[in-house]
């Protein structure tokens, strides 16, 4: 599974670390320790999947995965020394598909990254049929959300909970195994980033988010998307 992979990390010793365990797993790499650098190098090369930090120079982390995400679909996965709960559900909101805190193992980061890249391709070569849940549409393949008509614009954590929810229309599904399915076992991530995840997605999928008939709370459980139209009674 060889692929390009960027690492934008400030920090030499770790940047050369990262490559060195990439590059034994046989990817190509290219190592930028700036901000700007790592925009300049996405966009000149498109690589396959990127390795950022989130505190650099000149743009912040954070900043890079706002903009790459508003580009493009490039897989993102954020390295940041910072721990708090508000940090982590920053950096999933603006678009990383996946999140390590240091210190970390560069074992368990070689695994995440195989993981981020098997997902990618594997949506890349099968196109899943489009999956439907009364007004809402989900194509893997095209990797579009369309509601009552009208396409949305998902970050990638959104658009997984909706293609997961879709699947299995009125299923309930733990907090727990939404975010199994999003991030795998990281025990800085809780079950707060699914509920801010449900509300951004309630915004945009929901007639009133305030009064959910789709995307719907079953108290003391979790979530289900639900076959409901406007204006149909459920225990949201």
């Amino acid at each position: 599974m060889c692929a390009y992979v960027l690492v934008a990390e400030d920090d030499v010793k770790q940047a050369d670390l990262v490559r060195r365990y990439l590059e034994h797993e046989g990817h190509r790499v290219v190592t930028v320790h700036d901000g700007r650098s790592a925009l300049d190098e996405v966009r000149r090369r498109a690589p396959d999947l990127m390795v950022l930090d989130v505190m650099m120079p000149k743009v912040d982390g954070l900043d890079v995965c706002r903009i790459v995400r508003a580009e493009s679909d490039l897989p993102v996965l954020i390295l940041t020394a910072r721990t708090t709960e508000d940090d982590l559900l920053l950096g999933l909101d603006l678009g990383a598909d996946d999140y390590m805190t240091k210190p970390y193992s560069p074992r368990e980061l070689m695994a995440r990254v195989r993981a981020l890249l098997r997902r990618t391709r594997a949506a890349a070569s099968a196109p899943a049929p489009v999956l439907t849940a009364g007004a809402v549409a989900v194509d893997p393949a095209r990797h579009e959300v369309v509601v009552d008509g009208r396409r949305i614009e998902c970050t990638p954590g959104e658009f997984q909970i909706l293609e997961l929810m879709a699947g299995e229309p009125g299923r309930v599904f733990t907090r727990e195994q939404i975010l199994l399915h999003l991030h795998g076992f990281d025990r800085y991530i809780t079950s707060r980033a699914v509920d801010v995840h449900v509300m951004n997605l309630r915004r945009k999928i929901e007639p009133e988010p305030r009064r959910p008939v789709r995307l719907v709370t079953v108290h003391g459980v979790g979530y289900k998307l639900t076959d409901a139209a406007p204006g149909s009674p459920d225990d949201a």
